[in-house]
């Protein structure tokens, strides 16, 4: 379980107030914006780019989470941040400082989840930056990088 098809097939039953996204990311050339992978779940949501866009207004949980791989350990702490963007600017970011070298092995993994609620209003524009998108696992876990949308209500 816990795959990405099987959330998939769980969102598609969640009675939500018809605007959804659900699809994997991953590490863009030369950007610390993620890049959105076609497959996925649209309702009342686009992909336009590295951005997803609602196309009516509400209440909005983002989700997003993220896998991590440090192939080697760093003899000083890695701060990872990922920062959920509407319209471009920073409306939530997460940071992580992990790998010191003395907790580390000789591979770590990390996983983080960023959970924000928020009105949006229409055409209003969702992505994701890392500040170390290089440390992305999408070797081992590439369906478990994914980015979601779900309308929650209507009202502002």
């Amino acid at each position: 379980g816990n795959t990405f098809e099987d959330y998939l097939t769980i969102l598609q039953c969640v009675p939500d107030k018809g605007a959804a996204a659900y699809m994997r990311v991953s590490s863009a050339v030369n950007s610390s914006k993620l890049s959105l992978v076609e497959k996925g779940v649209f309702e009342a949501v686009q992909r336009k780019g590295h951005e997803l866009v609602v196309m009516e207004q509400g209440l909005y949980l983002i989700f997003c989470h993220l896998n991590f791989h440090f192939p080697n350990c760093s003899k000083s702490p890695i701060d990872l941040k990922i920062e959920l963007l509407v319209n471009g600017k920073v409306d939530r970011q997460t940071l992580s400082t992990l790998c010191a070298e003395e907790t580390c092995q000789d591979k770590t993994f990390k996983t983080l989840l960023q959970l924000h609620l928020t009105h949006l209003r229409a055409k209003d524009q969702i992505s994701v930056t890392l500040n170390h998108p290089e440390l992305l696992n999408e070797a081992s876990l590439p369906n478990d990088n994914v980015l979601g949308v779900l309308r929650y209500s209507d009202g502002m």
